[in-house]
């Protein structure tokens, strides 16, 4: 596998972005590393960092190039600050710039990076959980597959955010904290308009460790997944809110994105 580090500038954000990415690359090594190399149409994970994170976190605290060896993927893990995956009140457009100008830029830099939905999926921990599930909710012509690790996926308890970041960060991202239920940023509002778009929905993985204050959140928004029918897959197991939890369910994550599923 080839690790690409990619200063790119967004015309959305208006800055200079690091992004990185991992790309299949045929080599042969003594050392139990070989790998294939695909020349196009390679399956695509847009790979999303937490709070306190940026790009080069999953592949400092984990072993994601490794481990997505084997199934000849591109990982794209862009930065975005703590911008929460929003287009913020501050006027930076995070959002705009992970669901719609990001893909392009790969797709204008790695030409064999796959245009098509059933081989694109995003997965996300904490904060790029809630990401990766925004982007299967309001993105789902673009996405075959969303997982969210230990996300933080349900936001009406707005003493729970004081907890994390003080309130003028959290105005800063959403706006007034009593307008976050119902609005853009909202993912069970997400949730209800993608039914009543009647558009074809990816599957949902959501993991989260059973000692994490986040689990309860995992387990309502599985839910209500579950109500409105929609392809939903939940585990759970020994873990905090840390790398270890992390590094051994994105394993998992790999597994689930390639299985055959109906």
């Amino acid at each position: 596998m080839a690790f690409l580090q990619v200063n790119v500038y967004s015309n959305v954000l208006q800055m200079e972005v690091m992004v990185n990415v991992i790309l299949p690359q045929t080599t042969h090594k003594k050392i139990g590393t070989e790998s294939t190399g695909v020349t196009e149409d390679v399956t695509v994970l847009y790979l999303l960092h937490g709070m306190g994170g940026n790009h080069s976190v999953w592949e400092r605290r984990t072993s994601i190039e490794r481990y997505v060896a084997e199934y000849q993927m591109a990982v794209v893990m862009p930065s975005t600050d703590l911008g929460f995956y929003t287009d913020t009140t501050y006027d930076m457009n995070y959002w705009t710039f992970v669901s719609e100008e990001l893909p392009t830029i790969v797709h204008e830099l790695f030409p064999q990076i796959t245009y098509k939905r059933e081989k694109t999926f995003a997965a996300g921990l904490s904060m790029g959980g809630y990401g990766a599930l925004k982007l299967g909710l309001a993105k789902p012509e673009n996405f075959a597959a969303v997982a969210s690790l230990s996300g933080a996926v349900v936001l009406t308890d707005v003493e729970s955010l004081l907890s994390i970041r003080n309130e003028a960060y959290w105005q800063g991202i959403f706006g007034p904290l009593d307008r976050v239920q119902g609005s853009k940023n909202d993912p069970l509002y997400l949730l209800e308009k993608l039914v009543d778009s009647k558009k074809i929905a990816p599957r949902f993985f959501l993991a989260c460790g059973t000692e994490d204050d986040l689990y309860p959140a995992s387990q309502y928004m599985v839910h209500q997944l579950e109500q409105k029918n929609l392809a939903v897959t939940f585990e759970d197991g020994p873990g905090k809110h840390d790398w270890v939890f992390w590094d051994t369910w994105i394993k998992r994550v790999l597994e689930w994105f390639n299985e055959k599923h109906d």
